[in-house]
């Protein structure tokens, strides 16, 4: 049977592009302070959905732990990676600490809620599967 017939749907066609782009991203707290919460963390994956809407991206998978959060996101090639990063933790980090302030500021002074650096992973095909279990498997505070 022809695969249009059935269709893959993490596979996307632009007017000149066929793509299926995958990135595993995870963002550490600055110091690796332990300042996310249950609560923080939802925010958190609500904030970073709205910005991957914004570079028509999908936030596939999100998960982290008290000091750092996972991240798939499926994306267009026309987006730089390194572009989506920076707004991401840019972003996200303006918004909790205004809106955490209290709890953020017992764990971390000074303008930064992210550490600097990042990881950031392509995956795609068989493989996604073990990076979302992996990221569903991330022990979320309470």
């Amino acid at each position: 049977m022809s695969p249009r017939w059935n269709p893959n749907p993490d596979v996307r066609t632009g007017r000149h592009v066929v793509y299926n782009l995958h990135v595993h991203l995870v963002f550490v707290t600055k110091y690796r302070h332990r300042a996310m919460t249950g609560e923080v963390l939802t925010r958190c994956e609500e904030i970073m959905r709205e910005l991957c809407e914004h570079y028509e991206a999908e936030l596939k998978q999100f998960s982290g732990e008290e000091d750092h959060v996972h991240l798939l996101v499926h994306y267009p090639p026309k987006v730089q990676l390194s572009k989506l990063v920076n707004s991401l933790k840019g972003v996200s980090s303006r918004y909790l600490r205004k809106e955490c302030d209290a709890h953020v500021r017992r764990y971390l002074w000074g303008g930064a809620f992210w550490s600097g650096s990042y990881f950031a992973g392509s995956c795609g095909g068989e493989p996604l599967t073990v990076v979302r279990q992996y990221i569903e498997s991330q022990q979320r505070p309470v």
